[in-house]
């Protein structure tokens, strides 16, 4: 993630115990960071964004160091800007890569001053139709991209997973948190979200495979003066492009949960977002739920015309099978809160409830995620 996030800046990791990174900084010439200009922003892994003493300004990540996965994160970055220079720049836009250190998974691209994620952008209801159509046509000319000579490993997306499903294995064991725990509990007891996702990851393995992105977030889009870049490739890949299209559409689904406590897109909201009503019953939940995502889903509705656009022949079953991803970002959601909070929270229990819905029958939600445009 790069650009300047008001909300979501904190002070820096110390540079002191990243002595790689000023290592490679003085490699690529661009000068240690000014002391007093680093700030760093929210994510999963350590970075660094300010301006060097050459007058650079930059951001750096240090991938997490996991079983390899630090150094699979920088060849698959590196396998994506290899592939970059084949797609129109007016479709698809990523800042500019400056340099690696493929042993200590340190990356450095250039910083997009005054970017806000289009996370952020949903939350302000500022993500609009205007800017889902430019990130469909980024994520529809990603997917049509010539991957000929492409060299990237091919293994499988880490979730989800039947093998997990199963079972988690020690290393994976001892990192979770209570409520991670809580959350693979849920769904390694359920046989038909074992069986259904046994199934989706069938359908993909049997699809055509594409360039794609494959972590694909609204923190991952980055808009600047009205363009939209994407950002943190770490997982690229050919893959289903399914995938992509379904977590687009998962991210407007799961914001439209969150929204069920708020009086968001309320005919007699006033500005205040709180939600006064806590008793709600279920049939409330459910009817506050559909009038949220109705009023969302055209947004995902012009991200698939703009994919189209670029796109106009997709592979049969796609928009099925992006409806299934969606499901599962919904099931993903719920793992990934697990591992920042003490316990499962009655939203996140209610978003994998719904996903766990569209997961065991993709088909019947097609319509109903806005989705018909890449069927």
């Amino acid at each position: 993630m790069t650009g300047v996030l008001e909300r979501t800046q904190f002070d820096a990791p110390s540079l002191a115990g990243a002595r790689e990174v000023e290592d490679l900084l003085d490699r690529l010439e661009l000068g240690r960071f000014l002391p007093g200009s680093v700030t760093s922003f929210l994510g999963r892994n350590d970075n660094w964004a300010g301006e060097t003493v050459s007058g650079q300004r930059i951001f750096v990540k240090k991938l997490k160091v996991l079983s390899g996965t630090a150094r699979s994160g920088v060849q698959r970055t590196l396998a994506f800007q290899s592939l970059l220079g084949r797609i129109p720049q007016e479709m698809l836009l990523a800042p500019d890569f400056l340099g690696w250190d493929e042993d200590s998974g340190v990356l450095v691209f250039r910083l997009l001053d005054g970017a806000r994620t289009g996370a952020e952008r949903m939350v302000d209801e500022t993500f609009d139709e205007s800017l889902a159509l430019a990130a469909g046509r980024a994520i529809g000319a990603l997917h049509s991209c010539d991957p000929s000579g492409l060299v990237v490993d091919d293994s499988p997306c880490p979730l989800p997973s039947t093998d997990l499903l199963h079972g988690l294995n020690p290393l994976l064991f001892d990192e979770c948190s209570f409520a991670e725990l809580q959350a693979w509990r849920l769904l390694q007891q359920d046989m038909a979200v074992m069986d259904a996702v046994a199934a989706l990851l069938e359908e993909e393995r049997a699809a055509p495979k594409f360039p794609a992105h494959c972590d694909l977030r609204l923190d991952q889009f980055l808009i600047s003066d009205e363009q939209v870049w994407l950002t943190d490739w770490e997982e690229f890949r050919l893959a289903d492009a399914a995938r992509d299209v379904g977590s687009f559409a998962g991210e407007w689904l799961f914001r439209s949960i969150l929204d069920i406590v708020t009086t968001r897109g309320d005919s007699q909201s006033r500005g205040d977002t709180s939600f006064a009503d806590v008793s709600l019953t279920h049939e409330t939940v459910i009817a506050r739920g559909v009038a949220k995502f109705e009023r969302l889903r055209p947004v995902i509705e012009a991200f698939c015309r703009g994919y189209r656009e670029v796109r106009p022949v997709v592979d049969e079953g796609l928009a099925r099978r992006a409806a299934g991803f969606a499901g599962w970002h919904l099931l993903d959601r719920l793992l990934a809160g697990a591992g920042m909070n003490a316990r499962l929270s009655a939203t996140a229990r209610a978003a994998a409830g719904v996903g766990r819905t569209i997961l065991l029958t993709p088909e019947a939600f097609i319509a109903t995620l806005g989705l018909e445009g890449v069927s």
